[in-house]
């Protein structure tokens, strides 16, 4: 009954590396980042009587969540921004860097175009006294974590559909969704 069980550093090794492995793997995955707009400020509206037009110069506030253990470093890149399926802004992105496992707000300037929302002046008008007005965003960015000596690079798709009040510019309710592919070269 009490078979004689040899003891071996070598097992004991093997055993305490592949725990060790395992651990890293899990915890050194990749994982999305994460954003949410705080505020939409409108810093400038600028009537263009001449083109029946007008262009509004607004400051998005975003939080933006790094939950990798490793910083990430940027390009610039623009976000379009669309109101029921049409173009109507972009704000950009500048180029930038972030710490590993932190938050960063980010102040983005953007300019819409109201020769865009004329094409949906109805709906815009019923958004209007309903003080609803849905938004979505898209964006692609690309950048590098440094790992060690290697720079990983990696590409973020954001889309976001946010409801703001079109009044008073606040935002409502928002939905975030990022993707993250490594890109291997």
């Amino acid at each position: 009954m009490g078979k004689n069980v040899k003891w071996s550093w070598t097992s004991a090794l093997i055993g305490a590396a592949s725990a060790t492995a395992t651990t890293a793997i899990i915890t050194c995955k990749p994982r999305d980042p994460k954003f949410h707009v705080i505020s939409i400020t409108l810093t400038s509206f600028k009537p263009n009587l001449a083109a029946l037009d007008a262009e509004a110069e607004l400051m998005l506030t975003v939080h933006v969540t790094n939950p990798n253990i490793v910083p990430i470093h940027y390009q610039s890149t623009e976000m379009s921004i669309f109101y029921a399926g049409s173009l109507i802004g972009s704000a950009c992105v500048s180029a930038g860097s972030q710490p590993a496992c932190s938050c960063q707000v980010l102040h983005l300037p953007a300019k819409l175009s109201g020769l865009g929302l004329a094409h949906h002046a109805a709906q815009f008008l019923a958004d209007l006294r309903r003080r609803e007005m849905a938004l979505d965003a898209t964006v692609d960015i690309e950048g590098a974590a440094k790992v060690l000596w290697w720079d990983h690079k990696f590409k973020v798709h954001v889309d976001s559909h946010i409801v703001v009040d079109p009044v008073f510019l606040d935002v409502v309710d928002q939905e975030n969704k990022s993707e993250m592919d490594i890109l291997i070269a």
